[in-house]
């Protein structure tokens, strides 16, 4: 099984620790863990973007002028496409972008980031904070030389003072181990997570 150091939050080392290889040691399978990119991106489009056609414009209700005799093309409504304040053509509609995948590629896809994230990986003993205080969570960041990184923090519990401490850092993403996704884990450059909520995704994974 693959070791990683386990850390105090000053930055100094406690202990090894073994990491079940079942999760973080697997070939990753770069298709499935594309295709679950693919479908987490999709699924935050809100898809209600809309434009109205030539039936949903006001106005045009009768032919501008007869159709013979005139000199001019004939017309039907001067809400068709090709008049200023018309239609528009092909235009998008409100849609669902979601994608489908099956629970076993879902997993697969899951391992497959956290192999590939196993090597950006900091665990800690513990992540509790006295005070809801920002340069507190700066103070503990900068002892595991993760201030400039992006950073995906993950607790087995959500911690009022942590989200309150951590919400106004732009390169911090902070979710419980129930919440893991490919997304999340993809976009990190590195992952700082407790040794509870290690425990808890080995636990669910395994």
């Amino acid at each position: 099984m693959e070791k990683i150091a386990l850390l105090n939050l000053k930055g100094e080392k406690v202990k090894d620790i073994k990491l079940n290889e079942n999760i973080f040691g697997i070939e990753p399978n770069k298709n499935v863990l594309y295709d679950a990119i693919v479908l987490s991106r999709a699924s935050l489009r809100q898809g209600t973007h809309d434009t109205k056609n030539r039936a949903e414009v006001r106005g045009g209700g009768r032919k501008p002028w007869r159709q013979k005799g005139t000199g001019h093309a004939r017309q039907g409504s001067i809400r068709a496409v090709q008049w200023r304040g018309g239609g528009i053509a092909f235009g998008p509609t409100p849609r669902d972008y979601s994608k489908k995948m099956n629970r076993k590629e879902r997993r697969l896809a899951l391992l497959s980031a956290l192999s590939t994230k196993a090597s950006d990986m900091v665990v800690v003993e513990e992540l509790k904070l006295a005070t809801p205080k920002t340069k507190d969570m700066v103070k503990i960041l900068t002892g595991l030389k993760l201030e400039n990184t992006n950073t995906l923090i993950i607790v087995k519990e959500l911690d009022e003072n942590i989200i309150l401490a951590s919400r106004n850092l732009e390169n911090v993403v902070l979710i419980e181990a129930s919440e893991i996704n490919v997304l999340d884990l993809i976009a990190a450059d590195k992952i700082l997570t407790t040794e509870e909520a290690l425990k808890k995704i080995e636990e669910v994974l395994a």
